[in-house]
């Protein structure tokens, strides 16, 4: 009888393993199968931090751990110690490519940004009363690049701005904040933007270009003072009140802002102004191992996935109704249609590297 009952309580636990191995498999669907390690731009820290997409990206099996670099510095980083590579633009993407060997890999382009200023009110006043900025809402405006960039040009002041008088805080050379141009792809596609204004509305494109625009990129970037290496930092101090009056952005830092309700005390007056001049920024992944190579098109096409970029302030690709209906409610500081923007491509990695460089006084003659 112990003979018998050994092997059905044998048979019974054999049983047992059994049903928790086939339980155990039907429950671990959709939960991480796979580790990537990435290198992302500053900006979109905050989207892979958020617990809805940690789990999402779980539920297709990934788990991310990310790292943050400027985007024109990862190529300089030991990328074989990444699996991918998420910098802000294609432009950069196409360097990290090269340097790791993996020209060809299949990038995609989840979802983009373009780039904003961001502006205390009282300084988007000043502007618009001296044709520098036209306002379209309390909160929203366009800033017009030809009259500011001739501003700029003979190093005018706040103080020669009339109106100014009434605000205290605005002293000093009028001057847009930027991340570092060499480091930052936000300060990199200001720079083109800004010389393709500069350049008779034609993208730089040889030497002649360069030098044309070099003394203005020089005095948009000189008159600064220190640079962050990426575009966290200045946004962070304007929010915070620290910073200084005119600070550029990505629209997606401040949609993110607005629709988590973060806009608070002096941040809920800013006013977004729109360059009406801009490159586009594509956020582009670079798979630089197989581990990786589905992420970007699963980011690019999962509804999940994307409705969660659109909470982070990102216009997913083909996605401006899904962006316009994610921030109708802030539509008084967007413009969801890009409505009076000029779009314009940006120079060549070499080109941009080297307005850069004569940006911050490198080469060439200051």
């Amino acid at each position: 009888m112990r003979r018998i009952l050994g092997i059905a309580l044998a048979i019974l636990l054999i049983g047992g393993v059994i049903a928790v191995i086939v339980i155990g498999g039907n429950g671990s669907e959709g939960t991480a199968t796979k580790t990537v390690r990435g290198v992302i731009g500053s900006e979109k820290s905050e989207f892979f931090r958020d617990p809805d997409v940690v789990k999402a990206l779980a539920t297709k099996g990934y788990t991310v751990k990310t790292e943050t670099s400027g985007s024109w510095a990862m190529d300089q980083l030991a990328l074989k110690e990444y699996d991918f590579a998420f910098p802000s633009s294609s432009e950069p993407a196409d360097e990290i490519a090269a340097k790791a060997g993996v020209q060809g890999a299949q990038s995609a382009k989840p979802f983009f940004s373009p780039l904003v200023v961001i502006a205390r009110a009282n300084a988007a006043k000043v502007l618009a009363d001296n044709g520098l900025v036209k306002m379209n809402g309390k909160n929203t405006g366009t800033l017009l690049m030809d009259p500011f960039l001739k501003a700029a040009g003979e190093d005018r002041t706040w103080q020669q701005l009339p109106g100014s008088a009434s605000y205290a805080e605005l002293t000093g050379t009028v001057f847009i904040k930027t991340a570092d141009p060499a480091t930052s792809n936000s300060g990199a596609l200001f720079i083109g933007a800004t010389s393709n204004v500069a350049n008779n509305k034609t993208v730089v494109s040889d030497d002649a270009g360069i030098n044309r625009t070099a003394p203005l990129l020089r005095k948009l970037i000189s008159v600064q003072g220190s640079l962050e290496p990426s575009t966290d930092g200045p946004f962070r101090s304007f929010i915070s009140g620290s910073g200084e009056p005119l600070v550029l952005a990505y629209e997606a830092q401040v949609a993110s802002l607005l629709l988590q309700k973060q806009a608070t005390g002096e941040a809920a007056s800013m006013v977004v102004l729109y360059p009406d001049t801009t490159v586009n920024s594509p956020h582009t992944l670079v798979p630089l191992g197989e581990k990786a190579k589905d992420l970007g098109t699963l980011l690019a096409t999962d509804k999940k996935l994307r409705e969660l970029a659109l909470r982070h302030g990102f216009r997913p690709q083909e996605g401006t109704a899904e962006f316009s209906a994610a921030t109708a409610g802030y539509a008084g500081y967007l413009n969801p249609e890009l409505t009076g923007i000029r779009q314009v491509g940006a120079p060549t990695v070499k080109v941009l590297t080297a307005l850069a460089g004569r940006a911050k006084g490198q080469g060439g003659t200051p």
